[in-house]
């Protein structure tokens, strides 16, 4: 599956279980892809991140790019994240840590899709998941 076939606007919703922390951290908001010149999809999204006490507003931007070898995830500034692989498990070593990630979709077309992102390591201990539904 290409990127392209999740152009829109998604409904976004975010759980961050932080087990160093010892707590759980949620984002609502959206994320939005839109196809930009040549073979490349812009990722962007914005929302608000809530735990006990706090609420603060969250951002980012990542490109999905063709590349020789298939499609692939950068971030902002052009640095490799990971391939783009609908429905198998990407890694993204990140030292002192390693992050393992993965995208599954729902119906055809996509309904709803989901990412998550477990990352370990000396730093980091969490489970990341993301959904994305109502597509705009």
């Amino acid at each position: 599956m290409d990127p392209t076939d999740l152009l829109g606007t998604w409904s976004l919703t975010r759980t961050v279980a932080d087990h160093l922390a010892g707590e759980r951290r949620d984002v609502v908001g959206t994320a939005e892809l839109t196809r930009e010149a040549g073979d490349r999809v812009r990722w962007t999204e914005s929302g608000t991140m809530t735990w006990p006490g706090h609420a603060v507003p969250v951002s980012r931007t990542l490109y999905v790019v063709l590349e020789a070898d298939g499609w692939f995830v950068r971030f902002e500034d052009g640095r490799p994240f990971h391939p783009w692989a609908v429905g198998r498990q990407v890694d993204h070593p990140c030292a002192p840590d390693h992050y393992r990630g993965l995208v599954e979709t729902v119906g055809e077309p996509v309904t709803s899709w989901t990412v998550t992102w477990d990352a370990s390591g000396p730093e980091k201990d969490y489970r990341m998941v993301t959904r994305h539904t109502d597509r705009g």
